[in-house]
């Protein structure tokens, strides 16, 4: 049960305020399990599955659900077993102002109330683990069970009333009447290109190439986004570009004519991330070029790849193969052996020479090196690998594009 704020709070004895300082302490510096386990527990079951498809509001959820567990640590240490103020900082309304901008309500807090169960349990496991005392573990328990549970209410009830400041906010001006247009678009409303043309100021009859531009930073910035989006646009050679601010760490990005190439100059800054769907022509092509922009982004997510920039095009195959990451990572190993950990030269050179067909010579010229050279490499690779390269040529190609992605996941 929550304390109303007008009910007196429970003191602590002494001997249990010791003990819960202890275990205060304890919780400030959590275990890479538990926070991993708070993550799981956090972003499970079908009511956060649109949040865990995400990967800005995965990374903004799992970051306020630290924040909130070092917030009520941190205070009864300070204080033991007082009551904890709520926590408004700067993780968790930037977790909150994301799911607002993306549609969410305050449902989207429920990681919170999830996150609390798994800290509880660990908070009894430290308890037990402090003291033996039936008297002092019942007390230590009752006024802790009242106070992760009213903290963490105080706190949904604080960030949902940010959140409706926030959303009444983005209900007005030229930003919310585009992303108002684009949500239209994206769910195939029935809204006339002509009227949503005017809206958001950028033609839709002819192609476009979609992109999502993010970070995985702390601390997005903003200038980082819009000049990754800024390079992008002249890449492509267009003289404009549609630009919906999806979240505090996010960008949607429309371009016109087709996706710009994937050249060392795109390279945005390390904590950059860059998705590109196809090209599509008209409403419907606004609409696909977006999705597989998301799919590309949720796949590099996913797989935690050490691709900063990626097309629909070069990872199409590999969102149908890696739905399972485990499962991706056991096909690698199985079909490479020991050539998953050979040197890049050699596991380059084998991807490209299955891409030719086989022809050695067209292998070197892409390469830039010497046939000969490729002839060993490729007599390294069959000593490296569990079948002959002659005999699995396909899965082995598969398997290199998808070490190529997973990285450091594989």
């Amino acid at each position: 049960m929550v304390q109303s704020a007008a009910s007196p709070w429970p003191t602590l004895s002494p001997q249990a305020r010791d003990l819960f300082r202890q275990g205060a302490e304890i919780v400030l510096h959590p275990r890479a399990e538990w926070i991993e386990e708070l993550h799981e527990a956090s972003l499970g079951g079908d009511s956060m599955r649109a949040v865990a498809e995400d990967p800005v509001l995965t990374e903004g959820t799992k970051r306020a659900n630290l924040a909130n567990l070092l917030h009520w640590a941190a205070a009864n240490v300070q204080h033991p077993g007082k009551r904890v103020s709520a926590n408004l900082n700067q993780e968790v309304l930037d977790g909150a102002r994301d799911m607002v901008r993306r549609g969410f309500d305050s449902g989207g807090l429920d990681a919170y109330r999830r996150a609390q169960g798994v800290a509880w349990r660990r908070w009894i496991e430290i308890c037990f683990d402090l003291t033996s005392d039936p008297v002092l573990l019942r007390e230590l328990l009752d006024v802790s069970s009242l106070s992760i549970t009213t903290f963490i209410e105080d706190t949904v009830a604080a960030v949902s009333e940010r959140m409706a400041a926030e959303r009444t906010e983005l209900t007005r001006g030229a930003h919310a009447e585009r992303r108002a247009t684009v949500t239209l678009l994206l769910e195939g409303a029935p809204i006339s290109r002509s009227r949503a043309e005017a809206q958001l100021g950028y033609p839709l009859a002819g192609p476009h190439t979609a992109a999502i531009v993010w970070s995985g930073s702390v601390t997005p910035s903003s200038q980082q986004l819009e000049t990754a989006a800024e390079t992008l646009m002249r890449a492509s050679g267009a003289s404009h570009r549609l630009t919906v601010v999806a979240s505090a760490a996010a960008l949607w990005v429309w371009l016109p004519g087709r996706t710009p190439p994937l050249a060392e100059d795109l390279a945005p800054h390390p904590d950059v991330r860059i998705a590109l769907g196809r090209p599509g022509s008209g409403i419907d092509g606004f609409r696909r070029s977006h999705l597989d922009a998301a799919a590309t982004q949720r796949m590099l997510a996913r797989l935690t790849s050490p691709q900063q920039i990626a097309r629909y095009q070069d990872i199409q195959l590999l969102v149908l193969l890696t739905g399972d990451p485990a499962q991706a990572g056991e096909f690698v190993a199985d079909t490479l052996g020991e050539l998953r950990h050979a040197d890049a030269e050699t596991r380059e050179t084998v991807r490209t020479y299955v891409h030719e067909l086989g022809n050695t010579t067209r292998t070197a010229e892409r390469l830039y090196t010497h046939r000969n050279t490729v002839v060993r490499r490729l007599a390294r690779a069959d000593e490296l690998l569990p079948r002959p390269l002659a005999e699995n040529a396909v899965d082995v190609a598969v398997a290199l594009e998808t070490l190529r992605w997973l990285g450091s996941g594989a």
